[in-house]
């Protein structure tokens, strides 16, 4: 049976597949729509498992609100040219329409809800086989509070969701404060909120640091002692490359390198734990300022930012901020 433009622009309608992909398959049915519309179908499952190894680095980033429940979905691809395609972004509204209506608990919950007898995780797969790209639903979060507010930033790639305590909070300051969360990217809401895995992380990146820094003091000191700049020697490139310019001698560099390395050995081995500790600490304090949403300084574009702490904003405006969470495609 011939395939008619009628049929290609029928099947093209119920799949989103392109022209040609709705002809092939057509044809390859005698133009049966159901079995057209299976091989298409079959294409999508084959074109996924081809490209599981790829990277899906590029995508679209949605966010919305209904009653009191905020969620973000987040649809990737491999290309900014396919993100950027309509019927793409469309997907990934209807996702997160669909997540906003029925409230899945997690991730797995919502690939698992249906629109038109198939799952979400049939769609994103039938996706793929239509741009011939991996694809995969790789985030679903959402909050709950009196109050919910999104922020999508422009591009796509950039949302947040953000919950308070309060009913009819001024949306002003709530959007701000979830434009401040896309720019700032706050790790919680206060110190106590901080997860402990990222707590003991940070501690041992200071501790490591503060070492490193009372060692290299000494060595430098050591060094100025001997009569040697130490921005000469501070690598074996600069300590070569300097004594081919001249600027200092064979013998100076082997000084220099005894010295790094026996003060080094001798400091590392008697450091004082007490210090190490007590700055390491103030380094972790500077860190919850620098990176919890409460102590940072407001920067939701009001006439507020850079003024104030989040904390002083949300006091001023008799608001508590109960949940928030921030999904980025981009690599930060």
């Amino acid at each position: 049976m011939a395939v008619t433009m009628a049929d290609i622009q029928k099947l093209r309608t119920m799949t989103g597949a392109g022209m040609m992909d709705c002809k092939n398959a057509l044809t390859e049915s005698n133009s049966d729509i159901e079995k057209a519309i299976e091989l298409i179908r079959k294409r999508g499952q084959a074109i996924a498992a081809k490209r599981s190894d790829r990277e899906a680095s590029e995508g679209c980033v949605l966010a919305g609100t209904t009653d009191g429940f905020a969620a973000v979905t987040a649809v990737k691809c491999e290309t900014d040219f396919v993100a950027k395609n309509a019927d793409f972004i469309a997907l990934t509204k209807n996702f997160l329409d669909l997540a906003l209506a029925q409230k899945p608990e997690n991730l797995d919950a919502l690939l698992a809800l249906t629109i038109d007898g198939r799952t979400v995780a049939e769609l994103v797969t039938e996706r793929s086989g239509i741009t011939g790209e991996k694809m995969e639903l790789s985030d679903y979060v959402f909050v709950t509070g009196s109050t919910v507010t999104s922020y999508i930033h422009p591009g796509n790639k950039l949302a947040t969701i953000v919950a308070f305590a309060e009913k009819d909070a001024e949306y002003e300051t709530i959007h701000g404060i979830a434009m401040h969360i896309a720019a700032m990217s706050p790790v919680a809401i206060d110190e106590a909120a901080v997860p402990q895995k990222v707590k003991d992380s940070e501690l041992a990146v200071a501790i490591e640091k503060t070492r490193a820094e009372l060692v290299a003091k000494e060595v430098e000191v050591a060094l100025k002692k001997a009569g040697i700049n130490p921005a000469h020697v501070d690598s074996d490139d600069h300590i070569e490359s300097n004594m081919a310019k001249g600027w200092i001698t064979a013998e100076e560099a082997a000084k220099a390198r005894e010295i790094k390395k026996t003060v080094s050995e001798e400091k590392a081995a008697n450091l004082p734990e007490q210090k190490v500790q007590a700055i390491a600490n103030g380094r972790l304090a500077k860190f919850y300022k620098e990176y919890t949403l409460l102590e940072q300084k407001y920067e939701g574009g009001s006439d507020e930012a850079g003024k104030i702490t989040v904390k002083e904003l949300l006091a001023k405006k008799h608001l508590t901020c109960t949940a928030f969470k921030r999904v980025n495609l981009n690599v930060e």
